[in-house]
């Protein structure tokens, strides 16, 4: 891509300004357009440092409403953010329907540079490169626009910019030390930048435009950007197709083939409590000092001891360590940005807990059957939640999933309790109700969930609780035990 690249030949210095004109006027009138159409923008701009990917930003938003768009610089990542996945930054960062979002370097200078340092192996590489297509390629299902430009000059191109900077006083302070050795050691990041770029034009593809000429690679910037956005407004919102990619998975039962008769008596119930609350209790300093993530996801039916199960586990925990995030119904502001979205922005930090009362696997029940989404969305979504979860696991994550189990006649049993019990009426509501008459419905869909996304870096666990207390010690004991292993694997890699 870049090693061929021919610079743009002189233009008329008019002539760009009436074309740049134009193409502003017409991004103007798209911008309530989009608004209509609840399209969604990502202009994500990498290249070398004084490219002049600033300025190109400038004069792209220069006459956009600034309540339409925002610019990021995910590039400087505060040493907090470190703490988390390496989309972290991106992920969070994606715009609401109808708006823009300039992208100042993103997934491709974060990946080069740490590349280039030996900051990352080979393997790790890798992986990012996958989960960079695995997210750009669920976004565009999701409908957003995503154009990806690289802004290209040469060597000696950059060593004038650099130079020229460098002589003010007001302006030395934008070359730093990152920008000097990328220039030192230009042909290794040409060769790095191409190989991501390769990597990476399928399923968004890349534009390369000439930084040299500054006008041109505005209006062709412009150019693009307008180009697609027309496109996108005369056709329906793209919605990708489902698709199933090759996942190690494990063999789940059938809920109405699991035993749902296991108890434990009260004195082994308190024996092994205490026990376990104490031991998941050390655990967490040790996770903590280990900056090892965990992500505790809990599913079930209505009234089967999702609430008392988190309480035991949450109980022996520093409350400064870890979070329960109980998720309802989208916000608008949620409902307005692809899906995993609002759980991308509750991740735990290294080091600590983050408990999910209901999760992301919302999309496959409650949506596919209340047709808050989609047939395709729903049928899509198996492949990218296995697809998010396994960016989780190679970031360091301990993802554990709990599906809290009981049958029909317990539910109706604990129901009529709450409903006779004044000070537990408020647990019980009208749609609970008429959730219970979809049983056979939901379990079909609870079944396909487990059978799709129990892979073994993310086993589901199905926990029998029509003993409350028994799925509580279960719950507990597949925590510790899950801990003990990571904090142990852990150890082993510090010595190899």
């Amino acid at each position: 891509m870049l090693k061929d690249f021919e610079k743009n030949k002189p233009e008329d210095k008019d002539s760009l300004n009436e074309e740049i004109k134009e193409l502003h006027s017409r991004l103007i009138g798209q911008q309530q357009l989009l608004r209509e159409k609840k399209l969604p923008v990502l202009i994500l701009l990498e290249g070398w440092a004084a490219a002049g990917k600033g300025s190109l930003i400038k004069e792209l938003i220069s006459e956009i409403d600034p309540r339409f768009y925002n610019v990021v610089s995910p590039v400087i990542v505060p040493e907090s953010e470190m703490r988390y996945p390496f989309l972290y930054p991106y992920a969070t960062a994606i715009p609401e329907n109808g708006k823009l979002i300039f992208l100042d370097s993103g997934w491709m200078e974060s990946t080069v540079r740490k590349e280039l340092r030996l900051e990352i192996s080979k393997e790790e590489y890798k992986r990012r490169v996958r989960s960079v297509n695995e997210f750009e390629r669920q976004l565009r299902d999701g409908g957003y626009l995503i154009l990806k430009i690289f802004l290209h000059i040469d060597k000696d191109e950059q060593f004038d910019r650099l130079e020229a900077l460098s002589e003010s006083a007001d302006t030395e302070w934008r070359v730093t030390p990152d920008d000097l050795w990328q220039h030192r050691e230009y042909k290794k990041f040409l060769k790095a930048y191409d190989e991501f770029m390769e990597e990476t034009d399928d399923p968004i593809r890349w534009h390369v435009l000439d930084g040299s000429r500054r006008k041109t690679a505005v209006r062709d910037a412009l150019k693009l950007l307008v180009e697609m956005i027309d496109k996108a407004l005369k056709k329906e919102r793209y919605v990708g197709e489902p698709f199933d990619e090759e996942f190690p998975l494990l063999k789940m039962p059938r809920l109405k083939d699991v035993d749902l008769s296991p108890v434990i008596d009260d004195d082994e119930y308190k024996k092994e409590l205490k026990r376990l609350q104490n031991r998941l209790s050390e655990l967490h300093n040790i996770i903590y000092r280990k900056k090892i993530p965990v992500i505790l996801c809990y599913e079930g039916w209505d009234a089967a001891g999702k609430g008392g199960n988190i309480r035991r586990v949450a109980y022996p925990l520093d409350p400064r360590g870890f979070d329960v995030h109980p998720i309802a119904s989208p916000l608008p502001h949620e409902l307005n940005r692809q899906f995993l979205w609002r759980f991308w922005t509750r991740l735990p930090r290294t080091g600590h807990i983050c408990i999910f009362d209901r999760t992301w696997y919302g999309r496959v029940m409650v949506e596919r059957l209340e047709g808050f989404c989609t047939e395709k969305d729903w049928k899509r979504a198996y492949n990218e939640i296995n697809e998010f979860e396994r960016q989780l696991t190679d970031w360091g994550a301990v993802l554990l999933k709990f599906w809290i189990h009981i049958d029909s006649d317990t539910q109706l049993a604990r129901f009529t309790e709450r409903q006779n019990t004044p000070e537990k009426q408020w647990k019980i509501t009208d749609e609970d109700w008429r959730n219970r008459d979809k049983w056979p419905q939901y379990e079909t869909a609870i079944d396909d969930m487990l059978q799709k996304t129990s892979t073994e870096n993310a086993p589901w666990f199905i926990i029998e609780s029509n003993d409350k207390k028994y799925a509580r010690i279960k719950a507990l004991r597949i925590i510790v035990k899950a801990l003990e292993k990571a904090c142990e694997k852990q150890f082993k890699h510090s010595f190899e």
